[in-house]
């Protein structure tokens, strides 16, 4: 991975998740201890994914991952999501919803350098879409199970009934088709090779979309 300064910001945004969950241990408060430690965890899996495969994905799109999930965890931790209720809940997923669009658009354009499958832009259109809205679902049912298990504790609570829930949703499905109609149109400005060599190298065997 190249030493930029945009890599040591990337860097940054995860330790300061890391000091949320000392923050939550310095509290002992469960809840913000499990959040902020899974959120750092996830901010790590594009890292080790990439070791294994050997790809290295754009500094910007990891920064954005970490970005994203820290807006939870702050949001969690210091109440934000009930301080600033609604605004700061449909940022933070709205900024979420297009973090998976991004991951699901880099994707695609890796599944089909690695496998040479061709799919066309209407279905890399659907693709984003879709990955964004089930990423978006398991989101609801996360806050819904720590809101069962810890909305008690210091009341904090991430769901607010069936309209927030919906709007969540909405939001997720905004931010799908924004990367997606941007996606599509992007693939058609640079071959395959251009988007996909500075994460894999060139070693790898070249297939247009």
């Amino acid at each position: 991975m190249p030493s930029t300064r945009g890599v040591y910001i990337a860097y940054a945004m995860q330790g300061v998740i890391l000091l949320e969950g000392i923050f939550g241990l310095f509290i002992r408060d469960p809840s913000i201890i499990f959040t902020a430690f899974i959120g750092f965890f996830l901010t790590c899996i594009p890292y080790l994914i990439g070791r294994r495969i050997q790809v290295t994905l754009p500094w910007e799109v990891n920064f954005l991952i970490a970005f994203a999930v820290f807006l939870h965890v702050a949001g969690y931790s210091q109440q934000l999501y009930i301080i600033l209720y609604p605004y700061y809940d449909k940022f933070a997923h709205f900024i979420s919803s297009i973090t998976v669009a991004v991951l699901a658009f880099v994707s695609i354009l890796l599944i089909n350098r690695f496998s040479c499958t061709k799919l066309a832009r209407w279905q890399i259109f659907f693709y984003i879409v879709i990955f964004t809205m089930a990423i978006g679902a398991f989101w609801e049912i996360y806050e819904y199970l720590l809101d069962t298990f810890f909305g008690s504790y210091l009341t904090k609570l991430l769901q607010h009934g069936l309209d927030d829930t919906m709007i969540d949703l909405i939001i997720d499905l905004v931010g799908g088709i924004i990367i997606a109609l941007f996606g599509t149109w992007y693939i058609q400005k640079k071959t395959l090779a251009e988007l996909t060599n500075p994460m894999v190298g060139d070693s790898q065997p070249e297939c247009e979309l």
